[in-house]
């Protein structure tokens, strides 16, 4: 049987590469019986008479999952911040980037619409493209305009699949269509009386972009630590992972204990305070995070 990847799915078909070639297919009744539902990016055995008469028979196992939004088998996320219109967030992107980290998933970090930015808040971006790159993430400056900015992000797809995410109106769409012309994905003006953009994308769909597979998704709707530990958190900040071993006590939360190495780092200029500040917010919405049941 041939092996394909799901590629977009929609109205309860999912769209199957395989060969250069497109297959619509459904999900075998036995996936319910499961409890297991086809995601976007899952690698498939699956059977067709014509391109448009498949069925998916089984789901090779997943590296990884997002439920929303609902993609599986992601290589790295391309998170996209804008420098202004909307304003510049280091709070929403260490959000973001603590999220991806949860998923074991690389992110890299484009700062969009740098051509709307005074000199003065240009450096500004410039010296948070300095921090987030000591810490380990690779950082593009962009503006839609810019050819080189665009050739350093085409590198980073060639061969992956790639999530892009970020809040709305920071421009992933526009990213995108600039990145190759032919996606034409709807893009929609900043709603000005929200100060935040409309969600264009509909449907979670992978694009075959500069040598990879990039997702344009309906956005990570939900932005909470839904599933995230109190102890896994300390893991999603790589500046803390390399000096925690120097910690006092194992297991180190690096807030009220003694003897921390993150808080020394802190205090010595080796870690951003403000990252940091960060941290202690999101281990207090964990720490206050209502159980379930």
């Amino acid at each position: 049987m041939p092996v394909g990847k799901i590629i977009k799915a929609l109205s309860g078909f999912y769209y199957v590469l395989y060969e250069g070639h497109i297959y619509q297919c459904r999900g075998r009744g036995n996936f319910r019986k499961k409890k297991v539902s086809p995601l976007v990016g899952d690698t498939v055995e699956f059977k067709a008479e014509k391109q448009d008469e498949g069925y998916i028979l089984s789901i090779d196992k997943r590296k990884n999952e997002f439920v929303r939004p609902p993609i599986a088998n992601v290589d790295q996320a391309l998170i996209v911040t804008s420098a202004a219109n909307p304003e510049f967030n280091a709070l929403l992107l260490d959000r973001f980037l603590v999220l991806v980290e949860a998923k074991r998933i690389e992110p890299f970090v484009v700062i969009s619409k740098m051509d709307q930015l005074d000199e003065g808040r240009a450096n500004d971006m410039k010296v948070y493209q300095q921090m987030y790159e000591s810490v380990g993430y690779p950082v593009i400056l962009s503006a839609v305009n810019d050819a080189e900015s665009m050739e350093q992000i085409r590198a980073h797809l060639a061969g992956r699949t790639t999530v892009i995410a970020g809040q709305s109106g920071v421009g992933k769409s526009s990213l995108l269509n600039t990145i190759d012309p032919r996606l034409s994905i709807d893009t929609d003006e900043i709603s000005k009386s929200l100060g935040r953009g409309k969600h264009t994308t509909r449907h979670v769909e992978l694009y075959e972009i500069s040598g990879g597979l990039v997702a344009d998704t309906p956005g990570f709707s939900s932005l909470e630590f839904g599933d995230l530990q109190l102890e896994q958190l300390p893991e999603c900040f790589p500046e803390f992972v390399q000096v925690q071993d120097d910690c006092k006590f194992r297991g180190c939360l690096h807030n009220k204990e003694p003897k921390c190495a993150v808080k020394h780092g802190v205090e010595e200029g080796d870690i951003s305070k403000q990252r940091y500040e960060h941290y202690l917010q999101f281990l207090e919405e964990i720490q206050n995070r209502k159980p379930r049941y």
